[in-house]
């Protein structure tokens, strides 16, 4: 299957988080634009990116959008990734065979969904890419009518892209 384009109906699921708790998509965008984050614990590039998906989260903190880690991996290992890297988002865990995976059609991973609230994809993003988290993080800005702040800091070296 292939990933879902701008402007597509975003793939529904119902996922259990490492935490035990289950989350649904549709529950999910009542609340506002959710952002999904699909990874391996094992991935450099999805080590390098999820700190500056807290970030945002911390941005977006007690508002109306949502950021979900979606794991490839089980619960022990999803928990402790987010532990080692200061995650405090929702981290679900989409285990063999993959089902909500697939129905993305990844090849890569990291890969980013920002999804708004009717259910469509809106932007979407593959490994590491400097330009399309900040189009994301405006995205949400604007979405919840709040000025955003530096996603990366000025004294960070950080890439414009690094593949998945």
């Amino acid at each position: 299957m292939p990933i879902p384009k701008a402007g597509q109906a975003a793939p529904t699921f119902q996922l259990t988080t490492s935490r035990g708790e289950t989350l649904s998509f549709e529950g999910a965008l009542g609340k506002g634009p959710l952002l999904l984050g699909f990874f391996k614990v094992s991935c450099p590039t999805c080590q390098y990116t999820f700190p500056f998906l807290e970030r945002l989260h911390q941005q977006l903190n007690g508002r109306d959008a949502q950021i979900w880690g979606i794991a490839q991996d089980n619960a022990q290992h999803a928990a402790q990734f987010a532990r080692s890297f200061g995650l405090t988002f929702p981290m679900l865990i989409d285990d063999s065979p993959y089902k909500t995976s697939r129905a993305y059609g990844l090849e890569h991973v990291p890969s980013l969904f920002l999804i708004a609230p009717d259910g469509r994809i809106e932007l979407t993003c593959e490994g590491f890419c400097k330009s399309e988290l900040t189009a994301m993080q405006r995205s949400l800005a604007q979405s919840l009518s709040i000025v955003p702040v530096a996603l990366f800091l000025p004294t960070e070296r950080v890439p414009e892209y690094k593949p998945g």
